[in-house]
């Protein structure tokens, strides 16, 4: 017996390894979800705006070959954005709902046309960090997937974009340089905020806002710092006054009779999955914030996107300023919502965010 002492050492080594590799990089801690044989399921995923964005790149590609992988090719994910279908995003809750697709994903504002609760996870001047914006997500999921029912949709995951910031075509120090500007805004909300600042909201698709930045149609525009870069908007503006307004949180919505219709192995397996895509989306977002700011003000610290090659002024913002959006959330931005989303949306969020956010709504 002795004489095979190194075969019984490599036979209990193996028996003692761990039945799962270990999980990815960047995928929260626990087993890397595996599935067995069975039928074979197909989905589309359709929740990125073009096929450039890094949350599409970085994280969805690869996550639809591990998927693949995974599962031994017993679930596939068909992917493909809005700009490659057509669509502008603010159709994926009604395609996902009648079931043209099977998940579909945008932010929040864009699906709040169709259920003006969902404004509430978002709204300007709500989260100051993206680890709160995350919290007050976590908080009223219950009550979104409440909403969302009726439609026979529900939430699965959710990610940030970059901080949404203002970009300037010409010099600010502050909110106060903001008033009698022409703002680019999207969402019914963001309006409230920048009226309430003295100044103009434009509306702007994203795809034209450098053009119109170029022309003097808007002299600032709020979107995401690495959106910024994408866009090259470092060529026609020339300060970045970084106050994150608001993060675009966005939502991983599922056709609820396809959910409920799955092997209950690949709903615990989609569920599981989607769970490790929304942590590496929120560390994704959390890194392209400060990203972006480093790559539009030229910083060799600019890891994703282009190097600025008309480096952008960054004007911090300063207490004060923080507290101004604070107040204008509280005497503006939660009435107007309140007043489009009904006294109800009022009452869940002094029951569910206030808590967190420390600002009261206060009812008139």
């Amino acid at each position: 017996m002795w004489r095979n002492r190194p075969i019984l050492f490599l036979l209990l080594v193996t028996l003692s390894m761990p039945l799962y590799p270990r999980v990815a990089a960047g995928a929260p801690a626990g087993q890397t979800p595996r599935l067995g044989p069975g039928p074979k399921v197909t989905f589309q995923l359709v929740a990125q705006s073009t096929p450039t964005n890094l949350q599409y790149t970085l994280v969805e590609k690869r996550y639809a070959a591990e998927i693949a992988r995974r599962s031994n090719g017993r679930v596939e994910v068909r992917l493909a954005t809005w700009a490659e279908l057509g669509l502008t995003g603010f159709e994926i809750l009604r395609l996902t709902r009648q079931g043209q697709v099977e998940v579909g994903g945008a932010p929040f504002t864009n699906l709040a046309g169709d259920v003006p609760l969902l404004d509430i996870v978002d709204l300007p001047g709500l989260n100051p960090t993206v680890s709160q914006a995350r919290k007050v997500l976590d908080a009223t999921s219950q009550e979104i997937n409440r909403a969302l029912a009726v439609l026979d949709v529900k939430l699965i995951g959710s990610w940030p974009f970059p901080a949404n910031i203002f970009f300037c075509r010409v010099p600010v120090r502050g909110l106060e340089d903001l008033r009698g500007k022409r703002i680019r805004t999207f969402g019914p909300a963001l309006p409230d905020l920048v009226r309430a600042l003295g100044a103009q909201s434009v509306t702007v698709a994203f795809p034209e806002l450098y053009t119109a930045t170029e022309r003097g149609v808007i002299d600032c525009l709020i979107t995401g710092t690495a959106s910024g870069n994408q866009l090259k908007l470092y060529e026609v503006t020339t300060h970045m006054y970084s106050l994150p307004v608001t993060w675009s949180t966005s939502g991983y919505i599922v056709n609820l009779r396809w959910w409920t219709s799955l092997p209950q192995d690949v709903r615990r397996f989609l569920e599981e999955t989607f769970r490790e895509i929304t942590a590496e989306q929120w560390a994704l977002g959390e890194r392209l914030t400060q990203d972006g700011i480093n790559c539009n003000t030229g910083s060799t610290a600019c890891q994703y996107g282009t190097r600025a090659t008309r480096p952008m002024t960054e004007v911090k913002p300063t207490d004060e300023a923080r507290a101004t959006l604070r107040q204008m959330l509280g005497e503006v931005v939660l009435p107007g919502w309140v007043r489009r989303c009904g006294e109800r949306c009022g009452s869940i969020y002094t029951r569910v965010v206030a808590p967190i956010t420390q600002v009261p709504y206060r009812s008139r």
